[in-house]
């Protein structure tokens, strides 16, 4: 009897903090998105003038590695907490097919962009005839799927943050418990993106000489 009386105590709670899980992962996979969204536009734009801008370029991709690395773990998360069957994930439900279909070709493309450029980085200009064209043409194919995916969540990143970063007010929800900690995450890993470009900035002059000597001939 006094095991019958403890389960209808237990259920709900176990099931209130999951559905939590699920929203503060939410949360963070929205905040994380926007944090994301930012730091891109900063490389679109050095793209755009690469060669005042090479350094920038070299820098941000560096310190986009840790907080790309956390929007991974959150989306992979969710990813596997619906396929393995959790309930509160279940209960959430799945992306729609279009997007699930295109979530395999986000992360390969992401992958191969950041990983060309790595190659590009480190092993310096003299791997331009063979890296250069694999990380402009993954860029592109990246840049299509990546921004069918950021439309298609940006209504939802947009207001996952908003009740995330802004204080309670009349008809908002109230925060999702751990608010502290995932901020804290995202921005333990914004600084560790800063001190894995300060680390690389050795390897960017080599990058730096190579676009001088275009520009001055």
């Amino acid at each position: 009897m006094a095991i019958s009386q403890r389960n209808p105590v237990r259920a709900p709670g176990g099931r209130g903090r999951a559905e939590r899980g699920v929203q503060g992962n939410e949360r963070l996979t929205g905040v994380t998105g926007m944090l994301l969204i930012a730091i891109l536009a900063v490389i679109g734009v050095s793209i755009l003038r690469i060669r005042q801008l090479i350094d920038v370029h070299l820098f941000v991709g560096m310190m986009l590695l840790a907080p790309l690395a956390l929007k991974l773990a959150s989306t992979g998360w969710r990813f596997a907490g619906y396929y393995l069957g959790r309930p509160a994930y279940r209960g959430k439900g799945p992306p729609i097919t279009p997007l699930r279909i295109l979530a395999a070709p986000v992360v390969l493309l992401t992958a191969l962009v950041m990983a060309s450029g790595l190659v590009m980085l480190f092993g310096g200009p003299s791997t331009r005839s063979t890296w250069l064209a694999i990380h402009k043409l993954s860029f592109i194919a990246w840049l299509m799927v990546t921004a069918v995916h950021v439309l298609a969540h940006l209504r939802e990143s947009l207001r996952s943050t908003e009740l995330e970063l802004l204080p309670p007010a009349a008809g908002r929800p109230r925060p999702v418990s751990g608010r502290g900690a995932r901020l804290m995450l995202i921005a333990t890993m914004l600084a560790l993106g800063v001190i894995i470009a300060l680390i690389a900035m050795p390897d960017f002059a080599p990058w730096a000489h190579q676009v001088a000597v275009v520009v001055d001939h």
